[in-house]
């Protein structure tokens, strides 16, 4: 009997973590409201059980009795009647993004300009930015230009404690000395793999302060998987405005007979790419409700298309019987289409509703999971046997190390894909796999970057 008790209170509250994951997945609520009306569920169940109703049936009634989420969010913008979204709901207008304090967009544009300013310190301290030195010191200090600002952005936004800010002050050291003194030459091989995985590391770490320092939270983690892809969009179209400025300024200076390629080269170019990593933050923060409608769209789009390019690659090795290249370019190819699919896979399930039953998208999704993880399989063959011949080095045993990590996550998540189609498996058991297998991401890129330079004697 107390185990049936146990079964139906874990069940119970499984329910509550879909509900409340489609709840706050409403961009009219808050997540103060979200946390108002989960207590009124609370309250209604709790009273529905003591009356003697089974968990299962107390919680269908309750949501039944509580209204639809449109009724509610009108209710809400009634009763606070200050946020800008009330236009959304009451007259269908387009919000204008969620309600800012006043200091948000004074703080975002310090925190920009830090950036901006930073990647021109070197410069001034006699670094010229032309050089083979300043090259190799910008590749292994990148990341912390453009993702320190945007940690410190985050931190006064949440409001963290000291302790989180500690423990993330704590990880950019550790990023930053490991890259500027280990003794790595300027083309070696585990100098570009440290200045590729630091800023994942780091991002990694910026998702701490995202979350508010709750990296426990799965739903957090999943908001900050959530925020990564709509960031990613943003950030691309603010450098493809960038690219339009850029070209006018060159094109209209030149017209004059001056020249603003030094000034585009060493000002414009690299302090706006760091600059634009806060502001497109702040743009996803302040207009989520923009990008929420857009990146779901362009996952439908993109994950058939992608399904049926891998489903033809497959179709033409079958055929050719030919088996994939080893050359580094290539492998690199390999490992971003398996990380867009991942991607693709990602996004798909933070905008998801966990209420709705498997549909044929699922079902495309679970064929594009198949299709990567049969070329993964294929590719690290291809590296287990140049390994075999020639033995290990930096860049194979990243790939093998990396391959291994998307063969073990998109093993486990076409698993979960079957058994959710086929009625098995909540939705939320997928949701809970990939925001965990995130901390396997940040060990690796943290091994990457500490334990490899010294690992192949920093070649």
């Amino acid at each position: 009997m107390i185990g049936m008790t146990v079964d139906s209170n874990s069940e119970l509250e499984t329910q509550i973590a879909e509900w409340r994951a489609y709840v706050r997945r409403r961009q009219e609520m808050h997540q103060a409201d979200a946390e108002e009306l989960e207590d009124h569920l609370r309250g209604r169940i709790a009273d529905l059980t003591e009356a003697g109703l089974h968990p299962d049936e107390a919680f269908l009634i309750a949501v039944k009795r509580m209204g639809s989420l449109d009724e509610l969010s009108r209710e809400f913008a009634r009763e606070h009647s200050d946020r800008l979204w009330k236009q959304l709901v009451l007259t269908g207008d387009d919000p204008a993004g969620p309600a800012r304090s006043r200091r948000e967009l004074p703080v975002m544009v310090a925190c920009a300009a830090a950036a901006a300013l930073a990647i021109k310190v070197p410069g001034w301290l006699g670094l010229d930015m032309d050089s083979d030195a300043a090259a190799s010191f910008f590749l292994r200090n990148a990341g912390l230009f453009a993702l320190a600002p945007l940690a410190a952005y985050f931190a006064w936004q949440r409001r963290l404690g000291a302790g989180v800010i500690g423990l993330l002050a704590a990880f950019f050291a550790l990023g930053a000395t490991a890259v500027n003194t280990y003794p790595m030459a300027g083309d070696s091989h585990t100098l570009v793999l440290a200045a590729i995985h630091l800023p994942i590391a780091l991002w990694l770490v910026v998702g701490v302060a995202y979350v508010g320092g709750e990296w426990r939270s799965g739903q957090r983690r999943m908001d900050f998987i959530r925020f990564t892809g709509e960031f990613l969009i943003y950030y691309a179209l603010l450098a493809l405005g960038g690219g339009v400025l850029t070209a006018f300024t060159a094109g209209t200076f030149n017209a004059i007979g001056i020249n603003p390629e030094t000034f585009i080269s060493q000002w414009l170019l690299p302090c706006g790419a760091v600059a634009a990593v806060v502001v497109a933050a702040w743009l996803v923060e302040a207009k989520q409700s923009v990008v929420e409608n857009m990146a779901p769209v362009l996952t439908k789009v993109f994950t058939p298309l992608f399904t049926a390019t891998l489903l033809a690659f497959l179709g033409a090795v079958a055929f050719t019987t030919s088996v994939i290249d080893v050359e580094r370019e290539v492998l690199i190819v390999f490992d971003l289409l398996l990380v867009v699919v991942l991607g693709l896979l990602l996004y798909a399930l933070s905008a998801r509703n966990p209420a709705a039953k498997p549909g044929l998208f699922d079902k495309l999704q679970l064929a594009l999971v198949v299709s990567a993880l049969i070329i993964d399989v294929l590719v690290l063959i291809a590296i287990t046997g140049r390994i075999t011949e020639f033995g290990f080095t930096a860049n194979k045993t990243a790939a093998l190390g990396e391959n291994l990590i998307l063969l073990a996550n998109l093993a486990w998540s076409a698993w979960l894909f079957l058994g959710f189609i086929r009625g098995r498996m909540p939705f939320g058991r997928l949701e809970q796999w990939q925001t965990r297998y995130l901390a396997v991401y940040a060990v690796w890129a943290w091994t990457v970057v500490l334990v490899f330079p010294p690992l192949f004697d920093f070649a």
